[in-house]
């Protein structure tokens, strides 16, 4: 009869079923882990860029505050210096421009291109003001045949005026001269009869830029009469007014409303952009853009108003509920360490609970299965001798019911298991008595019949 594969070394059973039951569990919460953190990516870049205007402007001033507000925080954020929003728009577009968001003025982007990027929210007005020598100026369209100074190329200036032209009747190439100055330099040509009206925007509609031009005998401001109008057309334009006296309260300057169109500028950024950062972002732009001035009231900005650009899920969220529980009585780092350790430990937690009724079963199995081997080595002991025809072959079963035991005796089995050992040596007893019991009837039997 073939011997049974039993094992005659049990010292580390006990170790290898608890690596068995334990080591799959384990290792389906290493490879959860593993995989929210390659489709999540929770761990915030410590460093971002973005692309501002030119080092002389507002919004690369705007940036520069920002930075120094993330900075608080352990963020460094690198601002780019660039010829506008224009530029801007085309690096966040561009892959290889390596830029994470970027401060753009509305009324420059197609449609397709707001659909592929998200707005934290528009974060100041950027107004356009047209003056003009002369009076009685209400439309643009009476500007036909004149010569125009609509901002330089690739300015954000330059794209809007281009488009409120084309709108009154007024494009490139006809009689209409359109000159490529902004700022001062438009201005000076206008006060020097070098052109008749000039489009001013942004940091070249400064207070005092202004001021001076409303001093030139000759020089207007035109009241955008038809602003809702326009508002209505170009759903990126708000309906903003200069009141009476905001310029100059006591030469009351400008005597009357003046009624203006502006785009804003918003705080774009690709989809990319984590969640953190962006809560970090706004709260940056309420301390930098939230105070009042000549065009805005205090709190007014940032807004989450969509305008050309989709606002962003996690702005929208920021701006309904602010910043989470953690964010709010932690620092920044800790909180976000565990705000990632609760995105971690959901999916490990829809493991873990089926496996406390899962594990100890899958242990107890193991268990018990190393003791079922030794009742299919006991039962086909038994059944052997069931048909034996000499006491060389009974001799034969003691000797593997010998081994068998042998091997028992060293099974090391966990204290609430070991009442099933003890069931088992009772049948390996019982099998031994019957073949001891049946071997005594045979000799009798043999010594009778002699």
């Amino acid at each position: 009869m073939k011997r049974p594969p039993l094992p005659h070394d049990h010292s580390r059973r006990i170790v290898h079923d608890l690596t068995w039951t334990i080591g799959p569990f384990v290792l389906a919460c290493a490879l959860a882990i593993a995989l929210v953190v390659w489709l999540i990516d929770p761990a915030p870049p410590r460093s971002i860029t973005i692309s501002a205007g030119q080092t002389d402007s507002s919004l690369h001033q705007i940036a520069r505050e920002y930075a120094k507000i993330l900075a608080r925080n352990g963020i460094t954020l690198n601002v780019l210096p660039s010829d506008g929003s224009v530029q801007n728009l085309e690096r966040l577009l561009d892959p290889k421009a390596h830029v994470d968001l970027a401060l753009v003025q509305g009324g420059i982007a197609s449609r397709e291109q707001a659909s592929s990027l998200m707005s934290l929210g528009s974060v100041a007005y950027v107004p356009i003001v047209v003056f003009y020598r002369g009076k009685g100026l209400t439309l643009l369209s009476q500007l036909e045949g004149k010569r125009v100074a609509i901002g330089r190329e690739g300015s954000g200036t330059r794209v809007l005026s281009l488009k409120l032209l084309e709108a009154n009747g007024i494009a490139p190439g006809g009689s209409t001269q359109l000159l490529p100055t902004d700022g001062l330099q438009a201005a000076t040509q206008l006060v020097s009869n070098e052109a008749d009206a000039v489009f001013l925007s942004g940091d070249s509609a400064t207070r005092a830029l202004m001021l001076r031009l409303l001093k030139v005998p000759g020089i207007s401001v035109m009241d955008f009469n038809e602003a809702r109008a326009y508002t209505r057309l170009f759903p990126y334009l708000d309906d903003i007014e200069l009141p009476p006296g905001v310029l100059d309260l006591g030469r009351r300057i400008p005597p009357e409303t003046v009624h203006l169109i502006s785009p804003t500028v918003e705080l774009v950024a690709r989809p990319s952009l984590h969640p953190a950062l962006s809560d970090l972002l706004i709260e940056a732009a309420q301390e930098v853009n939230g105070t009042a001035g000549i065009l805005q009231r205090a709190g007014q900005f940032p807004s989450p108003v969509a305008h050309e650009f989709p606002i962003s899920e996690d702005a929208s969220r920021y701006y309904r509920s602010g910043k989470s529980f953690l964010y709010r009585t932690l620092p920044f780092w800790l909180a976000n360490v565990a705000d990632r350790a609760l995105v971690l430990l959901l999916p490990v937690a829809v493991l873990i609970f089926p496996a406390l009724r899962l594990v100890p079963a899958l242990y107890r199995w193991r268990v018990r299965s190393r003791i079922y081997r030794y009742y299919g080595a006991l039962i086909a002991l038994e059944r052997g001798a069931m048909h034996l025809s000499s006491d060389d072959e009974r001799r034969a079963l003691l000797v593997e019911l010998d081994y068998i035991e042998e091997s028992l005796n060293t099974l090391k089995l966990p204290l609430a298991y070991i009442d099933a050992l003890y069931v088992l040596r009772e049948h390996i007893s019982f099998v031994r008595s019957r073949l001891v019991t049946s071997t005594t009837k045979d000799s009798r039997i043999v010594s009778m019949s002699k």
